[in-house]
């Protein structure tokens, strides 16, 4: 079940943008989850961090594969979640809570623009699954 009150990227992070702040919390979907099974190793930038979007900014690993999280938008690092990399099992557990990965400053509120809704997004992963 997809959050209705977040946007989504074709690489599978999801992004919502805090009330009252140009902060946007990123991390991965419950379907970028379940695809790469057990979780070994994740690599998130530190505070200060410049990000842009559609670009690497760390790096998640299972034992299946090892590929890049992107930046679902352009800001400045805030915070990353400290705790998820002694707790990875929590991405499975609850990717859209204590899954969070960063935390991004943003310029303007209009930085989620371009992304997918969650209709979009479903709508997408489904035709992924089809190929």
């Amino acid at each position: 079940m997809l959050p209705e009150d977040l946007k989504y990227t074709k690489t599978h992070e999801w992004a919502r943008l805090d009330a009252g702040a140009n902060v946007v919390t990123m991390g991965i979907t419950d379907f970028a989850a379940e695809q790469l099974g057990d979780i070994v190793f994740l690599e998130l930038p530190k505070p200060g961090a410049q990000v842009m979007k559609e670009t690497p900014l760390g790096v998640i690993e299972s034992v299946k594969v090892a590929v890049d999280l992107y930046a679902p938008v352009t800001g400045e690092v805030a915070e990353f979640n400290a705790p998820l990399a002694d707790n990875l099992e929590t991405l499975g557990r609850d990717p859209y809570g204590q899954g969070w990965m960063v935390k991004i400053k943003v310029a303007d509120a209009g930085a989620l623009s371009g992304l997918l809704s969650p209709e979009e997004y479903r709508k997408y992963i489904e035709s992924e699954a089809s190929r």
